[in-house]
């Protein structure tokens, strides 16, 4: 269930977006176990000046096709699940839409199941439980 943010530089065509967004989608299937219909993105198109990064900080040179890429997952994965995910998710977006590996950054965060809800105001990933459960209290006043 992870939500993904990908942000870029303006001026990527519809089809580049797609292939990104494939990719990305494409990588997360293969390694890191996510369900195929499992895809929630949300992709952030900046001006020159609103994103900003070191293009020689550690992974350089960067190019200005860098991606930076949150992904906030539901668990923690493994750090050889992590590993495979990065370099697949590198070499399926040096494919398409042609992105260097060097202008690939990642960072992934992990929540609680208490911490999503998937619409309808429930906290979808939590077990179900009554509407209202009774405290001590509110079951003495009822039979009191």
């Amino acid at each position: 269930m992870p939500f993904c943010r990908i942000s870029l530089q303006r001026g990527q065509s519809p089809e580049y977006l797609k292939a990104l967004s494939d990719s990305l989608h494409q990588a997360l299937v293969d390694t890191f176990e996510v369900p195929a219909d499992d895809r929630f993105q949300a992709i952030h198109q900046h001006a020159s000046d609103e994103l900003v990064f070191d293009p020689h900080y550690l992974g350089g040179p960067r190019s200005g096709n860098f991606i930076l890429i949150a992904v906030t997952a539901g668990r923690q994965r493994s750090r050889a699940t992590k590993q495979a995910f990065y370099r697949r998710l590198a070499d399926l977006l040096a494919d398409a839409p042609g992105i260097r590996p060097q202008d690939v950054m990642v960072v992934i965060n992990t929540t609680e199941a208490e911490d999503w809800s998937f619409g309808s105001g429930i906290a979808t990933m939590l077990p179900t439980r009554p509407e209202r459960a009774e405290t001590g209290i509110q079951a003495e006043e009822r039979t009191a």
